[in-house]
Parts: C-alpha cells; sequence; structure tokens
C-alpha cells in the first residue's frame, strides 16, 4: 500500500489548469523547442496541447512559451522566462509536497 500525491491548480472558476500533464507538456517543449513535437511525444493532438498552454497563459495571467509560426525556416516554441521560473517553482513545491506526504503516511501508516 502507498499513498500518491497528485498536485493540481485550479483557477477562480474551479477548473483545473496545471498539473502533471501541462508540466510534462511544457518540459517537452523544453527539450524538443517544438510544441507539436513534445505534444506528439506525448500522444496528444497538438489542438489539445494548444488548449491546455492557453487554458494556463490564461489562468496564470502571463505567457509560459514563445510560439514562432511556420515557415521556410519552420517554427517552433520556446519557454518564456516565466515560464521556465513558474516550472523551477511547480516542481520545488510538488517535491515538497511528495516529501511531506511521505512523512505522514509513515506517520499514520507505520510498518
Amino acid at each position: 500500500m502507498r499513498a500518491v500525491t497528485k498536485i493540481t491548480f485550479l483557477n477562480d472558476q474551479g477548473e483545473k489548469f496545471f498539473g502533471e500533464g501541462p508540466y510534462r507538456l511544457l518540459r517537452g517543449v523544453e527539450e524538443t523547442g517544438s510544441l507539436r513535437a513534445a505534444a506528439a511525444s506525448m500522444e496528444m493532438a497538438y489542438t489539445k496541447a494548444l488548449k491546455l498552454l492557453q487554458n494556463a497563459e490564461a489562468a496564470l495571467g502571463f505567457p509560459l512559451t514563445y510560439r514562432i509560426a511556420g515557415g521556410k525556416d519552420g517554427g517552433g516554441s520556446r519557454l518564456t522566462p516565466r515560464g521556465k521560473e513558474w516550472l523551477q517553482t511547480y516542481e520545488a513545491y510538488r517535491d515538497a509536497c511528495v516529501r511531506a506526504n511521505e512523512q505522514l503516511y509513515r506517520q499514520f501508516f507505520p510498518d
């Protein structure tokens, strides 16, 4: 038996706008330089990925990525400085919550 910690951020209307899915998507953008490639690596439609990103940006009030339309030189996406900062803060918060949950689990459910 084990307890699992899942971090989900909700907007003012109670709708989910950020969690592990959008986090992984943005890490994929950081690695590939492409929202389309990041979405494909997660077996997610590009339109769904774009909607997830737009919802997160709307809730946060700042852009997470720079998106460059394709053309002869191709397009791409990269994280904004605030997008990078958000991911780092999310990771630190998520990891702290996981550690706290592990400690509480051992406290309430000892061997």
